[in-house]
């Protein structure tokens, strides 16, 4: 019986250190690893679809002069497909950076040993299975992922985060008046409701960030390698949108929208499930103390223009 070989793809220039590097690692490579090598991005790209790769790794010493441009074209092209980029001491910023862009991880040249490559490695690979798990949970209606297949990838999000230093800001809104949508126009109204909104949200976010339909009239997203600024510049974009859809969504409109949200970083010692469950819990005060809080941040508004 023939193993199944990992298939993995890599651009970087000559002489590298990733190719050998797995060749060490897989000294049987023949039965056990299909490894592609190529010199540029473009190449890359231009394989994805022949060699169906399970992890890629990228140099970025070929992406000057804007490495963030082609770290996104590789992203874009291969979204589903864990990205390691390499990078000298001197793109140890941008290899940083390339996280928020996109990328899994980064290696360091000069500091790829078996043990790190192997830890690199296996990370990928438990992506590829939690996202595949996760992709069996998802919405039918919206194509978001359901409950469960976000706390699954949310607590494997929370974990990198830790481990790379870097910080989460979790999204939640609910429609206020969907009972009544239903009651006035019907289940068609919403159902065209929902798909709206979560294309919407789509449109809001990231292709890295994580998005749900956590229940009938709720919504979730969670911003991965997000600052602590971007949790009301979110919010306040989302608004906007949710205003434009409210022009064109059709006679059972506006939707009444609940949003709360919060900032996580590895000093909040909390797992996934408390954090969404504390900012859900703020969908849950009394409107009553909702409308309270929204004058008060209207009369705030006001005194600041004058």
């Amino acid at each position: 019986m023939n193993e199944k070989k990992l298939r993995i793809l890599v651009a970087e220039g000559n002489p590298g250190e990733i190719a050998p590097a797995l060749r060490a690692l897989y000294p049987e490579a023949q039965d056990s690893l299909d490894l592609t090598v190529v010199s540029g991005v473009s190449i890359l790209i231009a394989t994805l679809d022949i060699v169906n790769p399970e992890v890629i790794f990228l140099d970025l010493a070929l992406t000057h002069p804007a490495p963030m441009d082609a770290v996104r074209r590789v992203q874009r092209s291969a979204p589903a497909v864990p990205l390691i980029v390499v990078a000298g001491a001197s793109d140890k910023d941008c290899a940083v950076n390339s996280l928020s862009h996109g990328a899994q991880d980064y290696l360091l040249k000069g500091f790829i040993d078996s043990r790190t490559l192997e830890r690199v490695l296996r990370a990928a690979l438990e992506r590829n299975t939690l996202e595949g798990l996760a992709d069996l949970l998802r919405d039918p209606l919206t194509g978001l992922y359901t409950r469960d297949g976000f706390l699954t990838l949310g607590a494997r999000a929370m974990e990198m985060a830790k481990n790379r230093g870097s910080t989460l800001v979790l999204l939640c809104l609910r429609i206020e008046n969907l009972e009544a949508v239903r009651t006035g126009y019907g289940p068609s109204a919403v159902e065209s409701s929902l798909s709206e909104v979560a294309k919407v949200l789509a449109g809001s976010f990231r292709r890295t960030d994580i998005l749900a339909r956590l229940g009938e009239s709720q919504f979730a997203a969670l911003a991965v390698d997000a600052v602590e600024p971007s949790a009301p510049v979110l919010r306040q974009r989302l608004e906007k949108r949710i205003e434009m859809l409210d022009r064109d969504i059709g006679p059972w409109g506006p939707l009444e929208l609940r949003m709360s949200a919060r900032f996580w970083s590895a000093k909040d010692a909390i797992v996934f499930s408390e954090f969404l469950d504390s900012v859900e819990s703020e969908l849950r005060i009394p409107q009553a103390a909702s409308l309270e809080e929204a004058a008060l941040r209207q009369a705030v508004s006001a005194a600041e223009e004058n």
